[in-house]
This record gives C-alpha cells, sequence and structure tokens, in this order.
C-alpha cells in the first residue's frame, strides 16, 4: 500500500535553493547586546505586569520557565517573578531587522521577509558566485554573528515549508540542511503539528485517528483527508509529501503586503490584541513605504482556538502607506468587524493589495494638513529607523502600551 502511494505521488522536482532566516530569540537578544550584563539571566521584553501588559519577547533563560511571547505579563512575572522586564523598543528592533536584510541582500536579491526576525532567501542563482546553498547559509550566520553580535539560525531546502520548519528544529543557533533526495526521512518522524494549520482542533482528529507523526499521516489516502478536512485535507496531504511549490516573492514584486503572528496562547484580551496589531501594521506600512508602494484595500486576517479563520477587508478612497491610515482601518475591522461573541484568537494577519507604486500623491481619510504631518512622521521615523535606530520612535498604543486598562 505504502508503495503504491509513493507511486501515485507527484514527485517535487525542483532546482531552487531556500534558506529560512529565523532570529534567536530577537528582541532580548538585541537588548542582551546592548548591555552584556543581561547575559545568563532571565529577561522579558514587554509591558509591565501591573496592567495589561504582553511579553513581546522572552529570551531562552525565560523560557525555562515557561515564559512565552503575546503571554500576559502579569502571569509571565508570576512564572518567572526574578527575571528582567525590558520596555520594547520597536523601532530599535526595525533598525537592526535592517542591517540583517542588508546582509541577505549581498547574497540575493530575492528576499521575502516574513517580520522583523526571519525571512525566506532563495539563493538559487547566487551558487555560482558565494558557493553551496548551504555555504551561502554559514557565511550568513557568520556575517550575523561577526558584525551584529547576534546569532540566526538558518534552515536549507528546495522549498519554503522544509526549509522552515528545518530553521526551528535545533535552536537556538540552529543549521539544518535538507537535501531534495532527503525530505522524507526528514519530515517522517516530526510529529503532525509541525505541518502548517495543524492547530488543537485538527491535532484532536489526528489524534483520535492515531496519527501521530508526519510520516504516518502521508500513508492515508488523499480521498480520506478531504473527506475529514476538505480543501485542508490536500493541503496537510502536499505538505507531508514535502510538496510546497510556492516561490520567494520579493516585496517590490509582491501583489500584497502582509505580515502575521501565531500566538502561543490564544488571547481573548482586545487590548493585547490591538497592541499586537500596532505592531504588524508599523511593519506593513514600513515595507509599503521601503518600495515606494502604497495599498488601496487593508486586510485582516483571524484564526480563532478552534482554528475557524476568517478575513475581513476594507477598500480605501486612494492608496495609502500612511501608519496611522492603514492603523485606523485595521483597528476598525479588529474591534468592529469580528462576530460579536467569538472565541479567543490564535493567529492575527494584517496585510495590504492592490498595490500602486506610481509615486501620486494620496489624499485618504485626513485632510490635508493632517496628511502632510503623518507623512513627515512616518518619514522621520523611517530615517531615524534605518540610520541611527537609537531613540524609541513608535506609536502609544504599540506592545508596550500599558494604559488600556478597563
Amino acid at each position: 500500500m505504502s508503495q503504491a502511494l509513493h507511486q501515485d505521488v507527484p514527485r517535487f522536482d525542483s532546482n531552487s535553493m531556500i534558506l529560512h532566516v529565523d532570529m534567536d530569540a530577537f528582541y532580548a537578544s538585541v537588548e542582551e547586546r546592548e548591555n552584556p550584563l543581561l547575559v545568563g539571566q532571565p529577561v522579558i521584553v514587554g509591558g509591565s505586569a501591573e496592567s495589561r501588559g504582553v511579553v513581546a519577547a522572552a529570551n531562552y533563560e525565560a523560557r525555562k520557565f515557561g515564559v512565552h511571547s503575546a503571554m500576559a505579563a502579569g502571569r509571565a512575572r508570576r512564572l518567572c517573578p526574578h527575571a528582567i522586564v525590558i520596555k520594547p523598543r520597536i523601532d530599535y528592533y526595525a533598525s537592526v531587522s535592517r542591517q540583517i536584510r542588508d546582509i541577505f541582500e549581498q547574497f540575493t536579491p530575492l528576499v521575502e521577509p516574513l517580520s522583523l526576525d526571519e525571512a525566506f532567501l532563495d539563493v538559487t542563482g547566487s551558487e555560482s558566485l558565494f558557493g553551496s546553498s548551504a555555504e551561502i547559509g554559514r557565511q550568513i550566520k557568520q556575517r550575523i554573528r561577526a558584525e551584529l553580535k547576534l546569532t540566526a539560525s538558518v534552515g536549507v531546502a528546495t522549498n519554503k515549508f522544509v526549509a522552515k520548519i528545518a530553521s526551528a528544529l535545533k535552536k537556538p543557533d540552529g543549521f539544518v540542511v535538507v537535501q531534495s533526495d532527503e525530505i522524507q526521512a526528514f519530515l517522517d518522524p516530526l510529529p503532525v503539528g509541525r505541518l502548517w494549520g495543524v492547530g488543537k482542533v485538527t491535532g484532536a482528529v489526528f489524534e483520535r485517528l492515531q496519527i501521530r507523526t508526519i510520516g504516518q499521516l502521508r500513508q492515508m489516502p488523499l480521498a480520506k483527508l478531504t473527506e475529514l478536512f476538505g480543501a485542508s485535507g490536500e493541503h496537510y496531504w502536499k505538505l507531508a509529501h514535502g510538496i510546497d511549490d510556492r516561490r520567494v516573492v520579493p516585496d517590490r514584486e509582491a501583489k500584497s503586503i502582509s505580515n502575521e503572528t501565531t500566538f502561543a496562547e490564544d488571547i481573548a484580551d482586545i487590548d493585547v490584541l490591538r497592541a499586537w496589531l500596532v505592531e504588524l501594521v508599523e511593519q506593513v506600512a514600513r515595507r509599503l513605504r521601503r518600495h515606494d508602494l502604497k495599498g488601496r484595500t487593508v486586510e485582516l486576517k483571524v484564526r480563532f482556538a478552534d482554528f475557524q479563520t476568517i478575513t475581513r477587508s476594507m477598500t480605501l478612497a486612494k492608496p495609502t502607506s500612511i501608519t496611522q491610515e492603514l492603523l485606523e482601518a485595521g483597528v476598525e475591522m479588529l474591534t468592529k468587524r469580528l462576530p460579536s461573541r467569538h472565541q479567543p484568537i490564535r493567529l492575527l494577519g494584517f496585510g495590504v493589495s492592490k498595490l500602486d507604486g506610481s509615486g501620486k500623491s494620496q489624499q485618504t481619510l485626513f485632510d490635508q494638513p493632517d496628511q502632510a504631518r503623518q507623512q513627515e512622521l512616518d518619514r522621520v521615523a523611517d530615517q531615524i529607523t534605518q540610520k541611527f535606530g537609537k531613540l524609541a520612535i513608535r506609536r502609544g498604543t504599540g506592545i508596550e502600551k500599558d494604559e488600556h486598562s478597563s
């Protein structure tokens, strides 16, 4: 049966070589770099425990106590009362992220950022200049360590899915290479929960079926998976066979620019969700401006605890890259367009599409004086982020915002 199934599987034949580079405990590691006295101590980057703060990042010492990102700061302090809590400096982290991106782009122009601390790189066309994909991955790790005093974990594979799993397998400071003929041997022993889209509800179904590894899932017929999970069944089937044909798309070529985050624990607190939305919006807006793009359609993506995923979208009167305009649209969708009674949220995403690179002036939600002021604020913030980074310029409603107690 297994051999017959293998014969029916379309083999993923790709000459592409993809890197997934993921910075280790990025925010906390930057703070440790700036203050060596923090090294070896549990460090939490996030809001205060006295109100509605949320953990933006935790170093590996803090994680030993069960602390993780998106956790309420009060709970984090109860788990690790001796932790050192630091207020986030998102724009400073963004300036460091820009330095990391500069290193990437010295090896390939095909860089697809996922957030401030991770990106996909297609290095297929770079091997003749810099050596094998594995050698390029090692060089990037070494450059980041030597020039920025930070560590990155790198996964190398023929597609995005396998590369991303590989980068997480031996964190921190991991380096895993998966050749095309090693994909099944690499994936088969891993827990089925490693597949993108397998959450608590789907995982419970697999547990009832006694499907605990990707290898066991791979033995299931496609028809059975689609019967159980609908269109998602084919998605799981392809991933279990190591099939992922998505290409690396740089921002400048993308039809949309988006960012999302999956929380370690489901979040019901609207103020915490709003704080995370601010960071997502700021990162998307910054990427738009970096490539002289504006977007007209704004989309919010939400995945609930039961794994139901919905999207909400708004079409603006004119394309924009103004952070405040994008944020106002995102907050409206988050607070007014979700079901009135919904489960806690597992994933939050924000994106902009219908991109316009014409450079025409925008007249949008603000009147002209306010619009000019917002554009100038964004311009100055971007300059500081790219050139200086030491000044913490960010919105008061961001992750460090604690005043939303009600």
